[in-house]
């Protein structure tokens, strides 16, 4: 059953079972390997009434229906089952159109006249006129069989001989043919069961002139790939969604009516609507932007919309702030609502169809505590309030709505299936009482919806025609359509992918409201989270995260964690096209350039971008070459080695943009360790060619220091690749994801730069201007660095 793992005695169970209908050993091994067709095979033997064995011929058939019965007509499955026992449907040929029929029927009604015509039912075609059909065939294609004998292709020919009789025994009709070869041809000979030679196609004449190659297209990249083409259109939504397997052995198969579908269609025009529906309990991080681009993508490649709508069921974790960071990041994120929905919107709908559900005898007033509630499941016991008659539940559902209960005294709770293998079908919880005032609705409601009620009943208001959820919702589709289903109401279409996991990070709000409520962060906006603030403050893009997520794909794989350099990736190919250069040096060492006048100051050309043309003034930004420049401290050394290429003592430098400089002395401090400056000659005319190019940054005047910044430079948040893993996760804590640069200079191409301004620091990586930013000094926050060690076809 779904949502179970089967135990080995449960296996030998259906292996048992699979040999009393005539499988063979092997084929029967093979199915209980694969979960999936060992249930459907388990539920149509079931269905079937042959539980104590059939003959083969009938287990074979009864193993097509299985695994071919078309899923949007699972209702019709008994009466084809019954046709299959009673052999009024016998042969391969007979259930294949049984097969199409109800896959065009549907859960429609039929009239059994033309379904059996369209089956054979009844019809008998005796050995005389197969063989006549046989020697027929034979007849036509006779010169073909002489010249090709046992090369022939008998398929062909048994196709000719089904034309004329679709409802012949086509075990009888294969002897025939197989007997008519043989009359024909007489006995296999050697030349027969030699393998044909292939002809050598004759080389084409050598052209002297030259051909243009012609090129083979690549498969296009994953991420120029369409990824909502696995969905289906509004209009197929007649299909079965789900089984509900219950313990008495029945079987609910929940699909829309006809007239549920049509009223649907008319009501949205046949357009695809979808809703992102996040509770507003935290800021949103990565894997709500993956959730974004599927609710919000989908809507718009087929012309439709998405709601954004907030699942505000529990008023105790809810804040204002979170509503408008929601709706601030999904807009920064590039995506437009149709329209801004609130699950309290529908508070009074919501509860009316509570009381429906009570009158329809699908839901009662239980008094467990929440420890009982949890005991009971556990033992898949009932509650003793389980089977109060409807009038009471209705009267005290009433009595919860006006306040007259205390909270935690009463819930109202679905009347599912305690005995399910499913644990999300043991009657879940409707409604609560709370007595909290809601952000949204005010003090009007003292009970509240749980998400499980709520959730697929607004779908249903709002006409959503996809509902999109991660695959930790999967068990609950059975309860979701169990409602909707207990009500009468319209049925979306539901679909669940894998969730966006990215290493060295947590993202589960209970964890992320930790780091931020205890201060091992600087707030839900951090630049070390996952959270969507978190990265716009660092300088990530919407579009390099959109892009992330659409590379990623929405596929139903759940077990991978993707790897942050792939991410990095994406946000290195958005900022290397967006991001002008410029130098800044974090740890300044003073280099003074003996031959160069104190009071000389030259001013260079430095590249905004990589391939500026010279004829653009726009590419190109000033820097002044002083007396005084600094370079990095971890650019010089003492000691010079082959695979160094920063400066030493007696070696040379290229500064970029500028000239070669040679380290003519150190002085030292008083310790003799020190260094307190480097005295340097620079090469004006340039013949110097060292290796080595290092960034730079001078005084831009005597006496004047260069422009003073502050840098922080950001890492992963955590060591581990899976730190929620770990049972002491906030040991993990990477001591090193910040770190603070005080004094940093930069050029004066920096000194008008805004919040939210991007730049590349040549041989840093890339930066943005942080919100703490005064007037007096700029803050940068380094967005990632230089290094790209992600690979397209890595995780």
């Amino acid at each position: 059953m779904p949502g179970k793992e089967e135990s080995s005695s449960d296996k030998e169970q259906c292996l048992e079972l699979f040999l009393k209908i005539g499988l063979d050993e092997r084929t029967a091994k093979n199915t209980i390997a694969n979960n999936k067709v060992t249930a459907n095979l388990s539920a149509v033997i079931h269905e079937a009434g042959v539980t104590d064995g059939c003959g083969r011929t009938v287990g074979n058939l009864i193993y097509t229906v299985a695994t071919k019965y078309p899923a949007n007509a699972l209702v019709h499955r008994p009466t084809l089952l019954q046709y299959v026992v009673s052999s009024k449907i016998k042969t391969t040929a007979q259930l294949d159109a049984a097969l199409s029929f109800f896959g065009a029927t549907a859960s429609e009604d039929f009239k059994l006249n033309e379904f059996e015509e369209a089956c054979g039912v009844g019809v008998e075609v005796s050995v005389e006129e197969i063989e006549q059909a046989v020697n027929e065939v034979f007849e036509e294609n006779k010169h073909v069989i002489l010249e090709q004998r046992y090369r022939t292709n008998v398929g062909e020919l048994l196709g000719h001989v089904r034309r004329r009789h679709p409802w012949g025994d086509p075990k009888i009709v294969k002897q025939f043919v197989d007997a008519k070869l043989l009359d024909l041809l007489g006995e296999r000979t050697a030349a027969d069961n030699e393998k044909p030679s292939k002809k050598k196609k004759d080389k084409p004449a050598k052209v002297e002139e030259k051909t243009v190659a012609v090129v083979t297209p690549e498969q296009p990249p994953e991420e120029d790939l369409n990824p909502f083409l696995i969905f289906p259109q509004p209009e197929e939504n007649f299909k079965v969604h789900t089984e509900v397997f219950f313990s008495d052995g029945s079987v609910l198969r929940c699909c829309n009516t006809k007239e549920l579908l049509e009223k649907h269609l008319k009501a949205t025009g046949g357009k695809v609507l979808t809703r992102f529906p996040p509770e507003p309990n935290g800021y949103l991080h990565i894997g709500h932007a993956k959730a974004m681009f599927i609710d919000f993508g989908l809507a718009k490649d087929r012309g439709g919309g998405c709601y954004l709508r907030y699942d505000d069921t529990n008023p105790q974790a809810e804040k204002k702030e979170y509503i408008d960071h929601i709706e601030e990041i999904v807009q920064w994120m590039g995506w437009e609502p149709l329209k801004i929905t609130y699950t309290s919107d529908y508070f009074q709908d919501l509860y009316d169809l509570a009381v429906e559900l009570i009158r329809r005898g699908h839901a009662y007033v239980d008094h467990q505590t929440s420890d009982e509630i949890k005991e009971f499941r556990e033992k898949k016991m009932n509650s003793p309030w389980r089977d109060r008659p409807v009038s009471e539940s209705l009267k005290l559902f009433e009595d919860m709505r006006k306040g007259l209960i205390e909270e935690g005294k009463a819930t109202l709770r679905m009347k599912q299936d305690m005995q399910s293998d499913n644990y999300n079908m043991y009657d879940l919880i409707a409604y609560r009482i709370k007595f909290t005032p809601h952000p949204h609705a005010g003090d009007k409601w003292c009970i509240y919806p749980s998400y499980d009620y709520a959730h697929c009943i607004v779908d249903s208001i709002e006409n959503i025609t996809h509902s999109l959820c991660t695959l930790e919702f999967e068990t609950r589709r059975a309860s979701y359509y169990w409602l909707l289903h207990a009500l009468g109401l319209y049925q979306p279409h539901v679909w669940e992918y894998s969730r966006l996991n990215v290493t060295n990070t947590v993202m589960s709000k209970r964890k992320l409201n930790r780091l931020v409520t205890d201060k091992w962060v600087d707030g839900w906006d951090d630049p070390r989270l996952m959270t969507l603030a978190g990265l716009r403050r660092r300088g990530v893009t919407p579009t390099a995260i959109n892009a992330f997520v659409r590379g990623v794909g929405i596929t139903r794989s759940d077990n991978s964690i993707i790897n942050l350099d792939r991410l990095e990736y994406h946000i290195r190919e958005e900022l290397n096209k967006a991001a002008p250069r410029t130098m800044v040096v974090l740890h300044p060492l003073k280099v003074v350039i003996t031959n160069l006048d104190a009071d000389s100051i030259i001013n260079l050309d430095a590249k905004r971008w990589p391939d500026a043309q010279t004829d653009d003034a726009s590419a190109f930004y000033k820097v002044p070459f002083s007396n005084i420049i600094y370079i990095e401290n971890s650019d010089f050394r003492m000691k010079d080695s082959k695979d160094y290429y920063g400066l030493a003592p007696g070696k040379s430098v290229l500064l970029r943009y500028a000239f070669p400089i040679k380290c003519t002395e150190v002085i030292l401090a008083d310790d003799k360790e020190t260094i307190l400056e480097i005295q340097a000659e620079y090469d004006p005319s340039k013949k110097t060619k060292p290796k080595g190019v290092l960034h730079w940054v001078a005084a831009p005047s005597p006496g004047v220091d260069p422009l003073m910044v502050e840098v922080r430079l950001f890492d992963k948040l955590f060591l581990s690749e899976n730190p929620a893993e770990l049972d002491d996760w906030l040991a993990d804590l990477n001591p090193q994801s910040k770190v603070v640069i005080p004094g940093a200079y930069a050029t004066s191409l920096l000194q008008n730069a805004a919040v939210g301004d991007k730049f590349q620091f040549e041989r840093l990586g890339y930066f943005v201007v942080d919100r703490d930013s005064t007037p007096g000094k700029l803050v940068f926050n380094r967005t990632v660095t230089l290094r790209d060690s992600y690979s397209k076809g890595g995780k």
